[in-house]
């Protein structure tokens, strides 16, 4: 089979072989070759729970594809929760004349993403649609862990840290789809995040992966969500020179572009030079950096930008959608 058909999608001897040539070739393990409807699973204590769909196009890019995204968009989201992730689900929609070639390179890229966080591919399920009709490729997932902490508290005094340079993905993206012509190497920062789970006993109250919307909306969700008033340094924020360059070249706000392995977070004052320590010990921490802290104003529920010029300015969550499908 060279591309996905119609007859796919009806079940029977066509789908199992599917399954038992492509899916368990890719990502088979002892909960998933049963092929059952569901997957029983050892896990002892709290149990955290989340799931997310991803029709990023295009579905290759500079970095990563949408498999190795759906892997980390879900390790992520758990992390950040203070939850070990376990064992995710995956879903495949798929489009009539999809090519079979590039599936296997996605699954492929999930079967090396849930590796390298430490996580199982343990059910799933797969539809099939009429061409025109899916784009390609849409993946739903759904992702299981042990809860390790508990986040909240944030207090005045608290600093912000962000664990590296922002904005990458969103630019990785734009060059993927090439709606402008880049001569330079961009790749998209797109990666499991659970190295950040010891934080979770190093002190830190609050952690967000950045997604759409970017650095901005995100500080803008802590500080309404908490009530606090948030100050940040736009020249402490790290960018990489594509994003830097393309961003003032475009004239788009870094601070709206979306990273897809990058976190803010949250700490005591007193915590916050050994996590900067570790964060720099990690492979992609080495740009990781105090930005900011709670206080430094007097609106609770804003933030407040300091400008490399020297200016205030209130920050806003982004309106609408500044790229579409990136995720």
């Amino acid at each position: 089979m060279d591309r996905i058909s119609l007859s796919l999608g009806s079940g029977g001897k066509l789908m199992r072989e599917f399954l038992r040539t492509l899916i368990l070739r890719h990502l088979g393990n002892p909960c998933l070759d049963g092929l059952a409807d569901s997957a029983h699973l050892e896990i002892r204590g709290r149990v955290g729970f989340t799931t997310d769909s991803f029709v990023i196009q295009p579905i290759f890019f500079p970095g990563g594809d949408i498999g190795r995204l759906a892997v980390a968009g879900t390790v992520n989201d758990l992390v950040v929760s203070g939850i070990k992730p376990l064992y995710l689900s995956l879903s495949l929609i798929l489009e009539e004349g999809f090519p079979v070639s590039d599936l296997k390179k996605v699954l492929s890229s999930v079967r090396e993403a849930a590796a390298e966080a430490g996580v199982m591919v343990v059910t799933g399920d797969t539809k099939v649609v009429r061409r025109g009709e899916a784009d390609g490729l849409y993946i739903n997932t759904a992702g299981v862990g042990q809860v390790v902490a508990e986040p909240g508290g944030i207090e005045g005094g608290d600093v912000i840290i962000l664990t590296g340079s922002v904005g990458d993905h969103s630019v990785a993206v734009m060059v993927a789809r090439r709606e402008f012509e880049f001569e330079g190497e961009m790749e998209s920062d797109c990666r499991p995040l659970h190295g950040l789970l010891p934080l979770w006993q190093m002190g830190v109250k609050w952690m967000r992966d950045i997604t759409r919307g970017g650095l901005a909306t995100i500080l803008c969700e802590c500080a309404e969500g908490g009530d606090v008033p948030v100050f940040v340094e736009e020249a402490r924020v790290p960018l990489s020179a594509p994003v830097r360059a393309i961003s003032e070249i475009l004239g788009l706000d870094p601070l709206y572009l979306a990273s897809e392995g990058k976190a803010v977070v949250i700490a005591p004052r007193d915590r916050a030079e050994g996590i900067v320590d570790f964060l720099r010990s990690l492979p992609a921490g080495k740009s990781s950096a105090v930005i900011g802290r709670i206080g430094g104003h007097e609106r609770k529920g804003e933030v407040v930008l300091k400008s490399i010029s020297g200016g205030l300015r209130l920050l806003e969550p982004l309106t609408g959608e500044l790229l579409p499908r990136i995720c």
